[in-house]
């Protein structure tokens, strides 16, 4: 397929980052003569742009502090079996429902805090056998209308479904059900908040698509990672 060449969106979109001032000019002048309402367009494109680049800037921040509760689910993990082998030995309880159920709290909120910064690098899981074989256009229309119609929709529902049990839980100070085992209603809080951040990363990924197909490259659009911070993911 021929490379689409972008136009006035992303030449007037990105024409500030230019060094030439007459450039720039000219840049506006074309652009601005189509008709204002086109011009208006543009501008509103470029401001739904920088708002998707800090909804991943900070789905991005939250991901790589969330990564360092791996670390301690896996102590935990670790302690657990070990105190399970040696309560045989010693003939003593060395571990509690409260540690056993840290375990599980600590990789809910990896799962559902890190699902934004998933989605934003499309790392979530694909079931669409057709997807893998489309050019990128094709990709962008799915990923596109896939957002309009099961993604957003889903995520506000989620969010406001969520706020009852969240409630009741709080009201009433829920628990665990077994002896010793940590309150609910904290992990429960979690829940509407993660799926918010879900929402505001599918918001997000549709004003990039929206951007290519209307002639901004993948780069200039942010459908890509910074290669910085590729660069320090592949080596970590």
């Amino acid at each position: 397929m021929r490379p689409r060449t972008p136009g006035c969106a992303a030449a007037l979109m990105y024409a500030p980052c230019r060094r030439d001032p007459q450039e720039n000019a000219q840049t506006h002048e074309i652009c601005s003569a189509q008709t204002p309402s086109i011009s208006i367009l543009l501008r509103s494109m470029a401001s739904l742009l920088r708002l998707a680049q800090k909804i991943d800037s900070a789905n991005r921040a939250l991901a790589r502090a969330v990564a360092w509760l791996l670390v301690g689910m896996v102590l935990v993990g670790a302690y657990n079996a070990l105190a399970r082998y040696f309560e045989r030995s010693v003939d003593m309880r060395l571990s509690s429902n409260a540690l056993l159920e840290l375990q599980w709290y600590l990789f809910s909120l990896v799962f559902l805090l890190g699902a934004p910064y998933a989605l934003r690098r499309s790392d979530h899981v694909r079931v669409d056998v057709l997807y893998a074989g489309l050019p990128n256009q094709g990709r962008y229309w799915i990923d596109l209308i896939g957002g309009l119609l099961l993604l957003v929709p889903f995520c506000v529902f989620a969010v406001g479904i969520s706020f009852h049990f969240v409630a009741d839980s709080w009201s009433e100070n829920e628990m665990s059900n077994d002896p010793g085992g940590l309150p609910r209603w904290p992990l429960k809080t979690v829940v509407p908040a993660a799926f918010f951040l879900l929402l505001l990363q599918g918001v997000s990924e549709i004003i990039k698509r929206i951007a290519v197909l209307r002639g901004v490259s993948p780069e200039q659009a942010g459908l890509e990672e910074p290669a910085e911070t590729a660069g320090q993911e592949e080596v970590a």
